[in-house]
């Protein structure tokens, strides 16, 4: 510069009167602005030409930035342009940039260079960038990139922002690694709102860290090159992953403006919905979420092979209340949740869900979600017989008040392990079930045992058993006579003082192994009981 402190441009510069005018803005931190009257000519992103008077150079934009001159006594420099076209490459890398930044529907005629830079705070909005590869940037306060276009991927791996990361309404496709966004590792202090944003790729989180919420609400990930749509094992997120739908209102969108926090949460009733879409497979694997994942409404579109993998996630609430693909399926193998909030057609059919290991304590269906369902749910997850998820299930309802609904959960387990035993044990269980349904429904043995003794007493009074030694033993009684058939262990001394003879052997042998039978299935019923299974 000729002076250091004189806000001269350096000699041999030679800016255009665009350039200067931008110098000149810079100096007292107002916005040069070169829309034209021409809405449809302002689109950054359209096809129309943007002529030389709209246009600066990068190399000028990297000056002011890096080593701009100082501001008019008694104001701020800033860089804030609105319909500008900065052509060349604009290479901040490694940069410390003081002044505040924003850039309003501007066109880059090449990629934005911003790794290892440091800005206060930079605002890309409406902007047409190629691609903006900004790996390990550091930022004190905000970034935001609401309502670009970026057509070559961004690269936020390792960043570090400061307070909010905006994404909002933001268009960005993949790069040539099939990437939309690569942001592996990056913290974020406060919020990431990337609602509405529609990315063609694969969005990659891994190991990313959110201060507090991260919200795709009515985003639409779509990756129709690769496996997954969106890739962010081992994510943490202080408070809630929302990937739900957003309120769409005809005033926030005619005026263009970019609310400061994104959509609103909560839309107002009238308001037409837009649905979180993911098109592709998605992977939250080891994440940790401080208040929920919650997927009201989304939708989920998989291809054969591909899975919504939620694989030893830890959260206190689990709303799965979206809508489910034909295809692909849902893992929770691992995952531990306190509050599962869910619906029945939210959930795929069979082979479509894996939960071995899925742990959570409280079950709150909403809509209509009946036992049976439930059961065709486990059923679902468990193509071959595994006893976890039916005691899971179980606990669930027992820890909740529900002890009926729990026995029932039990009995489906055993009836369902019954069809894995050999023909001799399967026999077995088939006759547990039909007497008294494995003890877990012990009024069946007193009504068996009544039956039973009833016919026995009838039989004994029509054809009595003669006495082992005439004169000796107790008077002859049917009823307890039969009664001390059927009850083993405890002896009535009736059962040995009596000689059957013919038909009368059999009706004993018989009484005697059907005793033996009932009572053994209850004390296996009272054991599953006592143990709390």
């Amino acid at each position: 510069m000729t002076e250091p402190h004189d806000g001269e441009p350096p000699a041999g510069l030679d800016l255009t009167p665009a350039e200067r005018g931008m110098w000149e803005a810079f100096r007292t931190g107002s916005t040069h602005d070169l829309r034209t009257p021409f809405s449809e000519r302002n689109d950054p992103a359209s096809s129309h030409s943007w002529g030389p008077e709209r246009c600066v150079r990068a190399q000028v934009v990297a000056l002011l930035l890096l080593d701009g001159p100082p501001a008019v006594p008694g104001r701020v420099s800033a860089l804030k342009l609105n319909g500008v076209r900065i052509t060349g490459t604009l290479d901040l890398s490694g940069g410390t940039v003081v002044p505040y930044v924003e850039l309003q529907n501007c066109r880059f005629d090449h990629q934005v260079l911003l790794p290892e830079s440091q800005f206060t705070t930079l605002r890309l909005v409406g902007c047409a960038i190629p691609r903006l590869e900004a790996a390990r940037l550091r930022t004190d306060g905000d970034l935001h990139l609401p309502r670009c276009v970026v057509q070559n991927g961004i690269r936020l791996t390792d960043a570090q922002i400061g307070t909010d990361l905006l994404l909002n309404q933001l268009v960005v496709r993949r790069d040539r690694r099939g990437l939309s966004i690569a942001a592996d590792g990056m913290t974020v202090g406060q919020d990431l709102q990337a609602e509405m944003m529609r990315s063609y790729g694969e969005l990659s989180m891994r190991g990313a860290q959110i201060g507090v919420s991260l919200s795709l609400r009515g985003s639409t990930l779509s990756n129709p090159f690769g496996r997954r749509a969106l890739n962010a094992p081992q994510l943490t997120v202080e408070r809630t992953l929302y990937l739900t739908a957003a309120g769409i209102s005809g005033s926030a969108t005619a005026g263009g403006a970019t609310p400061p926090y994104g959509i609103g949460n909560t839309p107002e009733h009238g308001t037409r919905l837009q649905r979180f879409e993911c098109q592709g497979g998605m992977r939250l694997d080891d994440g940790r979420f401080g208040d929920a994942v919650d997927f009201s409404q989304a939708r989920l579109v998989l291809e054969t092979g591909q899975e919504v993998s939620l694989r030893r996630i830890q959260t206190p609430e689990l709303r799965f209340l979206g809508e489910w693909a034909q295809r692909g399926r849902v893992v929770l193998s691992g995952a531990r949740v306190v509050n599962l909030v869910d619906r029945a057609e939210s959930w795929p059919g069979p082979g479509g869900l894996v939960m071995a290991g899925f742990f959570y304590e409280n079950l709150i269906p909403l809509g209509h979600f009946p036992l049976d369902l439930r059961l065709e749910w486990v059923a679902a997850a468990t193509p071959e017989y595994a006893p976890e998820p039916y005691e899971r299930l179980a606990g669930a309802l027992r820890d909740s008040g529900e002890d009926a609904e729990a026995r029932k959960v039990l009995l489906a387990k055993q009836r369902r392990r019954r069809e894995t035993l050999p023909p001799a044990a399967k026999a077995w269980g088939y006759l547990q079930d039909w007497t008294v349904a494995y003890g877990y429904r012990p009024g069946r043995a007193a009504v068996w045992m009544a039956v039973l003794w009833a016919a026995a007493a009838v039989y004994f009074t029509y054809r009595p058993v003669p006495p082992i030694k005439e004169g000796e033993g107790p008077a002859w009684s049917p009823g307890l006579y039969a009664l001390d058939l059927l009850v083993p262990v405890v002896d009535l001394g009736h059962g040995t003082a009596w000689r059957p003879t013919g038909a009368a052997q059999w009706v004993v042998t018989a009484l005697i192994l059907l005793g033996w039978v009932l009572a053994t299935t209850v004390a296996a019923g009272a054991s599953r009981m006592l143990r709390r299974q």
